[in-house]
């Protein structure tokens, strides 16, 4: 029998490169390998300050793109976060095995918290232990994921082996990462220390799914890059980040090794590697946008496949917490 994958995203706008190629991309393949399951966690992106017609219009734009990029509801279940309640019932319980030092280590709180951490929702601050009834009340064992939500995944073990320790049980499974992926970590295209992210101040920054194809095009010709030739093999781009990162791009877009992208523009510049790596991404993405735009032309079509996929999450989320809560004393429900 396979193994179970869950993971989830977060609705805060139309994803980059990044969020394709270091997480999305890598989904795709599992859905047959594995029992897939991907959710847009909608719960989670209302622990900081958020538009509700934006949540609702950019919910759907992310379930488009998980779609439009080779997510198949036929071969995984796929749904909305919110649609699901044992995850707020086992999160509760969650939040009462949990241990607020757990908590305090978070390094992800501390980031998004910044100086503001009296002023931030007390949502985000446990919302790591949403995170884990996410992925626990569907008994997953494996979630893709990148190396910054480690810190997370520990702590959902924590509490995995804290809940089945308290009441004598062996009830939840423990959580594997799986990583991985050619470029599994796009870089900013002004900055090749940064992450490629949503959130930066700069659209040039980054490469949006739904990016026209001139817009693409200009956002390379733009990007980063040093005054020195390629080279000829990996080692030697060690202190070029942006360099790295472009050639990282190009490997995964055309599906190669950066070995031998390396081998075939070795000696050149990057007014030649540029033009090839625009075209290379306009080819990669032109198909996902035009399928994201028709998904989201039929928002109630788009609605009634997440509902579906929501129905076939509860059937496997739904026993499994009640029976977390039947271990934990709760009344039975009718």
């Amino acid at each position: 029998m396979p193994t179970r994958v869950f993971s989830g995203i977060q609705p805060s706008g139309i994803p980059t490169l990044g969020n394709y190629l270091g997480a999305i991309r890598n989904w795709v393949p599992l859905q047959d390998t594995h029992d897939a399951i991907y959710c847009v966690v909608d719960l989670h992106a209302i622990t900081q300050p958020f538009d509700p017609k934006e949540l609702t219009r950019q919910t759907r734009e992310m379930a488009a793109a998980l779609i439009a990029c080779g997510l198949d509801p036929a071969r995984c279940i796929l749904f909305v976060q919110s649609h699901v309640q044992a995850h707020t019932r086992l999160a509760w319980i969650f939040n009462c095995v949990a241990r607020i030092g757990w908590l305090d280590r978070m390094t992800q709180f501390k980031d998004k918290a910044g100086k503001g951490r009296e002023a931030a929702s007390s949502g985000l601050y446990v919302y790591p232990n949403l995170m884990a009834a996410d992925i626990l009340t569907y008994h997953a064992t494996h979630v893709p994921v990148g190396d910054d939500q480690r810190q997370h995944l520990e702590l959902a073990n924590d509490i995995a082996q804290k809940f089945n320790h308290d009441y004598g049980v062996e009830f939840f499974p423990a959580i594997h990462p799986l990583i991985g992926g050619v470029a599994a970590r796009v870089m900013s295209l002004r900055d090749g220390m940064k992450k490629m992210s949503k959130s930066d101040a700069s659209d040039q920054s980054r490469i949006n799914l739904n990016d026209p194809d001139d817009a693409i095009a200009d956002k390379i010709k733009r990007a980063k890059t040093d005054p020195d030739l390629l080279p000829d093999n990996p080692a030697a781009l060690e202190g070029r980040p942006e360099a790295r990162n472009l050639v990282g791009i190009l490997a995964a877009v055309t599906d190669r090794t950066p070995e031998a992208v390396l081998a075939e523009h070795a000696g050149k510049g990057f007014g030649a590697f540029k033009p090839v790596l625009a075209d290379a991404l306009i080819a990669h993405l032109a198909p996902i946008r035009a399928e994201m735009s028709r998904l989201l032309d039929d928002p109630a079509a788009l609605d009634a496949e997440l509902r579906q996929g929501a129905d076939r999450a509860d059937a496997i989320a739904t026993p499994i917490c009640t029976r977390a809560e039947e271990i934990v004393g709760f009344l039975p429900r009718r």
